[in-house]
């Protein structure tokens, strides 16, 4: 069997969990554990860890910019097979305080979180859209704007949606996780 369909099954099994950090550690804490994971091997165990972003327009003296900042400041997201393996790799990641869960027990996040939380790597449901869609904005800066689908980027897991604001039309790039069919 192909090592490659071997390891897309493991991921498979793979659950959400959420580690706590030290504040303004998130992106440190992402960049050791991933260096952690290259170093011993572990890439069957730990498959992706994120630090969820969202956008938000800021106003400043007239001036009109779309800025970008941590939607929970403290915590990294991480999709692993837990094992004590992989456990012991995430609670001595430098940064690290520990699992979000009762009395520190690793509870993985359920399918709907996972959704509502934008973080699942497939992209089972996105190829349900077309170009010229109408869509409802659900999440982020511009929350309950109706918008047309104007393009993709499946890697980076974007849509740009043009809505209509201030009088004018404006393209916006959101994640897929932040629209839905009107």
């Amino acid at each position: 069997m192909d090592e490659q369909i071997i390891l897309e099954d493991r991921e498979k099994e793979a659950k959400w969990y959420v580690i706590h950090t030290y504040s303004g550690h998130e992106n440190k804490v992402k960049a050791n554990m991933e260096a952690m994971v290259a170093n011993r091997g572990m890439q069957d165990l730990i498959f992706d860890i994120q630090v969820p972003i969202e956008e938000y327009v800021e106003n400043k003296e007239g001036v009109t910019k779309v800025k970008e900042r941590k939607m929970f400041p403290s915590y990294v997201l991480v999709k692993m097979i837990m094992n004590d393996e992989s456990w012991y790799l995430v609670r001595n990641t430098r940064g690290v305080t520990g699992f979000v869960g009762p009395g520190s027990k690793p509870v993985p996040l359920s399918d709907e979180e996972v959704r509502v939380l934008g973080v699942n790597s497939e992209e089972d449901s996105f190829d349900e859209y077309e170009i010229g869609e109408t869509v409802k904005v659900i999440s982020g800066p511009f929350n309950d704007f109706v918008g047309k689908v104007d393009s993709f980027n499946y890697d980076k897991r974007k849509v740009k949606v043009t809505i209509s604001m201030f009088g004018r039309d404006t393209l916006v790039e959101l994640d897929f996780n932040q629209i839905m069919k009107q």
